[in-house]
């Protein structure tokens, strides 16, 4: 007998907000900034890829580059999909936190 597994995307379960924040919240704090990224492309994704293109004034396509894995998108454009996407940066201290 042989088992399959469904595939994995976690676009599935990014339907809220909260969630959303949290998710992208957690990628931002990785070491490897292709992990925060590859978030915002999951969110995207999540959201609608051409909605999400149009709200930050890209085009679906230079949405979809940007967000690929190996990219090294501008700091305006991570700030336009973030703010289409209805979130933003913050910046807090970390306390002396090693991380």
């Amino acid at each position: 007998m042989k088992t399959t597994y469904a595939t994995f995307d976690v676009a599935d379960y990014l339907d809220n907000d909260e969630v959303i924040a949290e998710y992208l919240s957690a990628a931002a704090e990785d070491p490897n900034p292709d992990v925060f990224i590859a978030a915002l492309g999951d969110v995207a994704k999540a959201r609608g890829m051409a909605q999400i293109a149009k709200d930050s004034g890209l085009g679906r396509e230079s949405l979809y580059k940007a967000l690929s894995s190996g990219s090294h998108p501008r700091f305006e454009t991570v700030n336009s999909v973030l703010h289409a996407l209805g979130v933003k940066f913050s910046v807090v201290a970390n306390n002396g936190d090693s991380a």
